[in-house]
């Protein structure tokens, strides 16, 4: 006991150079150990021995090769099981024989009518895209048609492969084609319907017009501003065949003078109208005693209020042009065969000011010519231009909703539609009554007539010298 008492505080002194040696001793054993097992590790890769069946037996990774052997499990007529090897699958083998089969040795079940699949969905064929199914093996999955526009040009492919904007997919969804060309042409029913309405819509303009220069000394013709009627008659015809310009295919000659010349030929056409208009207001007001009216009652005026007028238009178009002139554009948006070729106006905002524009003066007549409706009615033909501009206004304010939800060559066959309509309301609302009366009452056609009853209108004449 003496002894373990006097070794015991030399022990606590010399425990903290003990623990430091045992560290020491440690890390040498550690080092030694990954040493070690570092040339086992370059030893063990480098073993190759052949087995006394000829295979040879090497380490790949850690692990040795795997080998398994593909058994037939065949039950017996005695009800027992026979195992039958048909086949192996080596990974040390040559590429090409690593898996072996010998067909011949396998026996179904009688169960069977045929081979089994070893998957439980067939193979996609070309046209279709694999869809797995959720929750279930990879092996199992839905063979879906691609979508239009998309193909598929091999077996078992997972997604679809998007045509080019020029073509799109056939009816199988295994090869892309090319589209066809789609516009407005004269030889398509709704081309051929168009364009005989607008000749036809033309020409009956020009027989007005006729009439109109061969009874040019008549009264009903005198009597409001043969110039401007003139003017309005040829400015129709013109913007009937100016339809023509949107039917056949579009090209870059075409394709300039559409909104340009359509744009203008109408503008003109309401300018004149607007200067009508005026002209009947300011007659009727230059009657009045001491009215300073009657000095604006020249032609000049009339022909400055159209140029005027129609000077904003070309302003309008002529500037568009320059910003960004039009092209034949081809649409490829729509999800079908076919592509529309069209006349791509650049800047829409250029087209939308444009007919804007001209709605602006239509319904500045509008207003004047409901202003003097009220005047008398032998006399001045406010209530037509009334209602002339009233249908003007109808037609184009309904062509922006029924143009922004049309595509393709319809979308021309709108615009189309509207021109005719428009100008066919201006000739018949102002110019059939009068026809009317030259041609089926012509006695009516006096001064007389026109100016009835009312006295007070006796020395007045709306005509414009």
């Amino acid at each position: 006991m003496d002894l373990v008492a006097k070794l015991t505080p030399r022990l606590q002194s010399e425990a903290p150079l003990l623990d430091t040696w045992a560290s020491k001793l440690q890390r040498k054993l550690g080092t030694l150990w990954v040493s070690v097992h570092t040339l086992l590790t370059r030893y063990i890769k480098r073993i190759h021995v052949n087995m006394t069946n000829g295979e040879n037996l090497f380490f790949e990774n850690g692990e040795t090769p795997g080998k398994y052997d593909i058994v037939n499990l065949i039950l017996t007529p005695n009800k027992t099981f026979q195992y039958v090897q048909v086949g192996s699958y080596m990974k040390s083998a040559p590429y090409g024989r690593q898996f072996t089969i010998n067909e011949s040795l396998i026996k179904w079940n009688v169960r069977f009518k045929q081979v089994p699949h070893s998957v439980c969905s067939n193979s996609c064929i070309p046209g279709y895209r694999k869809v797995l199914r959720e929750s279930q093996q990879k092996c199992c999955y839905d063979c879906v048609l691609c979508s239009e526009g998309e193909i598929s040009n091999d077996t078992d492919m997972m997604n679809c492969i998007r045509c080019l904007d020029h073509e799109w997919s056939n009816e199988k969804r295994n090869m892309c084609i090319s589209r066809t060309v789609d516009f407005l042409s004269y030889g398509d029913p709704l081309g051929i319907s168009l364009c005989v309405c607008a000749i036809q819509l033309s020409l009956l303009t020009l027989v007005v017009l006729a009439t109109f220069l061969k009874h040019k000394d008549t009264p009903i013709v005198k009597a409001n501003n043969r110039e401007l009627s003139y003017i309005l008659l040829i400015s129709l015809t013109l913007s009937f065949l100016c339809a023509l310009l949107f039917i056949g295919q579009p090209n870059i000659i075409t394709c300039i003078f559409q909104q340009a010349a359509f744009g203008i030929v109408f503008t003109i056409a309401i300018s004149s109208v607007l200067a009508k208009t005026v002209t009947v207001l300011i007659a009727f007001n230059s009657i009045k005693p001491g009215s300073k009216s009657r000095r604006w009652m020249s032609s000049q005026v009339s022909m400055y209020l159209v140029c005027l007028c129609s000077f904003g238009e070309i302003i309008i178009c002529f500037g568009g042009f320059f910003y960004s002139p039009p092209f034949p554009h081809f649409d490829t948006s729509e999800r079908s065969l076919k592509m529309t070729l069209y006349c791509n106006q650049g800047s829409a905002n250029t087209f939308y000011v444009a007919v804007g524009y001209m709605i602006f003066l239509a319904v500045i007549s509008f207003i004047i010519a409901f202003l003097a409706r009220k005047l008398p009615d032998n006399f001045n033909e406010a209530s037509h231009i009334t209602f002339s501009m009233l249908v003007f206004c109808s037609v184009w304010i309904s062509f922006f909703p029924a143009y922004l939800s049309t595509k393709g060559k319809y979308m021309t066959a709108v615009e189309i539609f509207a021109m005719l309509a428009s100008s066919t309301g201006l000739l018949t609302c102002i110019f059939f009554p009068k026809c009317y009366i030259i041609i089926i009452r012509p006695d009516l056609n006096t001064k007389q007539s026109l100016i009835g009853k009312k006295e007070k209108f006796a020395g007045c004449a709306i005509e414009v010298k």
